[in-house]
Parts: C-alpha cells; structure tokens; sequence
C-alpha cells in the first residue's frame, strides 16, 4: 500500500465527525451503596497516610461505621423507591443490575460488615501492653514473628488500623459480586473482594506463622479458583460474543435474533458453552466453601483473627451465592437440565461431607469452618429449587446465617487463656458452670446451626427445604434432614460439654469485652431469636425481593 493511500485513509477518517464515542452514562443514585462505601475505603487509606498514629483507630472507625450506616440507609431508600420490584433495571451501562436480589443482598452484606466491624474494633480482650490497649491484629505486619523488630513495634503500642479500610474494600467488592450484570465486573468484584481478604487473614496477633500459613493457602487456592472463573468467562464469551448476562442468555436459549458472521462458527458450539459455564462455577463453589472446594476453609478458618474469620464467614457467603443464583437463574437457565444434576450431588456431599467430618473436630473454630460448610449444602438445596422461592428461601438463610456466624465467633473471641483465645474444645468444658451468660448465648447460636425451633436456622432451613422439595428434589431434602441430624449431634455436643462437665483449675477466663463485641453478639442473639419466633415478615421481605431482572 503506498504512502498516498495510507495518508487518504488517515485525512478521510480525521472528516468524518468525532462524535461516535458517546459519554458513559451511570446512574450514581442507584450505585450509590457501592459508591459509598469505596469512598469511604480510600478515605481510609488517607487516614493511614495523614492522621497521626494515636487518632488513627477512632477516625477509621468513625468513617468505617459511617459509611455502612450511609449505604445501608442507600440500600433501604433504593428498596423503598421501588427498585427491588416495579423500577428493578440495569444500571451502568449494563455492569450492574439494581433490582431486589441484589438490594436485599447488599443490604445483608451491609449491615453484617458492620457488626464485623465492631468486632475488629475491640481492644477489650487482651491484657493492657506497655500502657497500650490491644486488639486482634498484629502491632506491624511487616515484622518477622518474634523478630526485635516486632517485640519493638509492640512495646510502641503500633497497632495495624489499615483493617479497616482493607474491610471496606471487601465489602465494596462484595456489594458488586451478587449485582454484577456482566462476567467481567463479575470477576473485577471477585477479585476486588478477595485479596484484602487475603491480606487480612495473614494478620492475626497471637499464633502469627499459623496465620500467615492461612493466608498463604487461601490466596495459592484462591489464585487457582480465580484463574479457573476467568478462562471459563473466556470460553463463555467465545461462546456467546459477549459477556453481558442478558445476550449470553439469549444464545443459550437460541433466541438471539442478530449473529455477528465473524461469531456464527462458535455460536452453535456446545462445549465451549458447558466447559465454560462449569468453570465459572467451580470458581464461585469454591468461594462458598462447597465440596470439593472446601479445602481451604478449616485451616483458612482456623488460622486467622477470629474477627477476620467471622467476617468471612458470613460475608462471603452472602455475596457467593449472590453471584451463583444471578449466573444460574439468569445466564444459564437454558441449561437447567445440565447443571441442576450436577448441583445436587454437590449439593449432596457438601451437606454430608460438611457433617460428618465436623464430627472429629476437636477445635472449635474448625468446627464451624467444617459446620459453615454443610449450610453451604443446605443453602444449595434452595438453589436447586429453580423457583421465585427457592430465591428467597435462600435469601432469608443467607441473611439468617451471617448473623449467627459471627456472633459465634465473636464468643469464641471472649474465651481466652495465657496464649490467647482458647479454641480446643477440651477447654471449653464447664464453660457454663463459670460464665452461665457467654455459655447461654454460644448455646443459642448452636441450636440455630443446628436448625432447633424457635432460632432463625429452623425458619431458614424450612424454607430452604420446603422450597427444593416443591422444586422436585424431595430426594435431596431427604439427605438434608440426614444431615442436619448428624450436625445436630456435634452442636449438642459442645453444649452438653460446656453445662454438664467440671471445670478443669487451668481452664481458660472469659474476657470482659466493651461494648462493640457486645453489641455484635446482642445483634446475633437478636436476629436469632426474632427470625426463629417470628419470621413471617422476614420472609415475606425476601419472597418481594426474589425476582431477577433480566
């Protein structure tokens, strides 16, 4: 091609009219929870950056706190003006669908950050160092354990702060993931949510190397998960030419009217459709903790700062099957009957697997790591379902759950011996002989994993089953009682351990805490017991939210 015709192309196409690119068009009102809450996180950061050491926990806190309350008020407001029904609509030009699963779920993932918060926020627990109160979290991170430089950090009362905006971030991110409405915001949030959960499992104060352990497992598996979740998206777009939810349905269903001739040759290939779909899958079952991408929980669990590990919990979780119940209720419900069979007998031994093995524990927070995984398979069972009320029934258990999850953890918080907390279960015995109060509130908190009337985990689980049994998987629910029998044993079994066995001279003290881990328990214990007694309204509230738009 000569010189002249490349300078023809070049002056023809600086006359055409430069008016093509047209602007982004985003609708800050209906985004304005995410919004927030970002905000607030690099608010945080600059605190870290400009506030003086001594003032940086109360201003992280206060922003922290602040900003939760202000999104949850923006959830709630979006909720009332509609958005969850009649207004449900894709928003930021069509990254994001803003309609009532997701506004129900981000206003659980809201308000469950912020009780987490609280307990990130306790300085209570821990003796008073060098004039210097102390939280969960390491003096410096960088610090080799048991370095000079550590016992240096320590003795100048350092405290690692940058927790709270690195909790920001993971809700932020968490509040994108169930909302997402194309793969790769999909995977933007995934990521965005992820790795400060990395971090911040890496973090503890006492038992540093286990923790560090912890992170390390979970970021090496977590790196895999995610590498999976983004070739499938690749498949998935070589599948379908687009990564928006809606137009990947559509050629699912066959009912795309337009084909691109330069896609029309993949379009009818079938394998790039199920190897694709699988892999994001696999990608979100492994954050959920499902077998037989549960590998990482018990010791991820067990390894970091308790407060971390019960944000985890119940965060996560919220956001997971978020994202799972949009990818199979909206992208893929074309492929019912290919994935339905393949989720029940995950479904299956996740319950199963999750019971069974929770039975040989005999340390108590890789007890609930192994007892949060068969909920996974129970809540599963309500994904199953295929209908508006397997939505909400899962909607309600997710909500349920993550408030029982971390006021569990918060109490394991508040056992404690020299070394720390005391997490083997040996220690716990005759824990309601000497503190009657905490022994009664983790009591409770069990019976409602366990599913016992009158706690929310009776109504959740209810729900979840009544739904997968009118769904067509009464076989499944079957397996779900069987298990929940066998989950049932074990959480009885810490009971009848803490009321009805001696305290050992050497056992450990229950800590006074302020306040803030008062209020998280309070909450768990309220939430519990209100759910469980009356849930109808609850219900209600999760059957109006459980509509997709499409």
């Amino acid at each position: 091609m000569s010189a002249t015709a490349v300078h023809n192309l070049w002056t023809m196409a600086a006359a055409d009219p430069i008016d093509k690119i047209d602007a982004p068009n985003i609708e800050y009102g209906q985004l304005a929870p995410t919004l927030i809450v970002i905000g607030a996180a690099v608010i945080g950061v600059l605190v870290e950056a400009f506030v003086p050491r001594k003032s940086r926990y109360y201003a992280q806190l206060f922003v922290s706190v602040v900003a939760l309350t202000a999104a949850f008020a923006a959830v709630v407001a979006l909720a009332s003006s509609g958005y969850g029904t009649t207004k449900a609509r894709i928003a930021a030009m069509g990254a994001i669908a803003v309609d009532g699963p997701a506004l129900f779920l981000q206003g659980t993932i809201l308000l469950a950050g912020l009780v987490a918060i609280f307990t990130f926020a306790e300085r209570r627990l821990d003796p008073v160092a060098h004039g210097n109160r102390i939280d969960s979290f390491v003096a410096q991170a960088g610090a080799v354990p048991g370095s000079e430089g550590e016992q240096a950090a320590t003795k100048a009362g350092f405290t690692t702060t940058e927790v709270f905006p690195l909790a920001l971030f993971a809700i932020g991110g968490m509040l994108v993931f169930p909302s997402a409405n194309d793969l790769l915001t999909l995977f933007i949030a995934l990521e965005v949510f992820s790795l400060p959960l990395y971090l911040l499992c890496a973090l503890a104060r006492r038992k540093r190397l286990m923790s560090q352990e912890a992170a390390v497992k979970y970021f090496l598996l977590g790196a895999f998960a995610s590498a999976f979740t983004l070739f499938g998206i690749a498949l998935i777009y070589g599948y379908a030419g687009s990564v928006t939810y809606g137009t990947v349905a559509k050629v699912v269903d066959g009912t795309l009217t337009t084909v691109d001739p330069a896609l029309a040759g993949t379009m009818g290939n079938d394998a790039l459709l199920l190897i694709g779909s699988a892999m994001i899958v696999m990608g979100l079952l492994f954050k959920v903790g499902a077998v037989p991408f549960h590998m990482w929980t018990p010791d991820v669990y067990q390894g970091a700062p308790t407060p971390v590990t019960g944000f985890m919990a119940a965060a996560t979780k919220v956001a997971a099957f978020g994202a799972l119940l949009r990818l199979l209720y909206v992208v893929l419900p074309g492929l019912r009957w290919d994935w339905r069979p393949v989720m029940f007998g995950v479904a299956v031994i996740t319950m199963l697997g999750g019971a069974i093995v929770a039975i040989t524990q005999t340390d108590i927070k890789r007890l609930l790591a192994y007892s949060s995984i068969a909920h996974a398979g129970f809540i599963l069972a309500g994904v199953i379902a295929t209908t508006e009320d397997g939505v909400s029934s899962v909607l309600f258990y997710l909500g349920a759950y993550s408030f029982v999850t971390i006021g569990a953890f918060a109490v394991v918080t508040l056992v404690r011996d020299a070394g720390g907390e005391a997490t083997h279960l040996s220690k716990w015995a005759g824990l309601g002989r000497r503190s009657p109060l905490v022994a009664a509130v983790f009591a409770v908190f069990l019976l409602a994993f366990a599913g016992i009337p009158l706690t929310s985990g009776f109504s959740g689980k209810f729900a979840v089953f009544k739904a997968a049994a009118e769904g067509g998987a009464g076989s499944l629910v079957v397996v779900g009682v069987i298990s929940s029998a066998i989950a049932a044993f074990f959480y009885i079994r810490v009971i009848v351990l803490m009321f009805f066995s001696e305290p050992k001279a050497d056992g450990p003290t229950v800590a006074v805490p302020s306040p803030l881990t008062m209020t998280a328990i309070g909450v768990g214990v309220a939430v519990t017991l209100v759910l469980g007694v009356a849930p109808q309204y609850f219900l209600d509230l999760a059957g109006q939210a459980g509509v997709f738009v499409r």
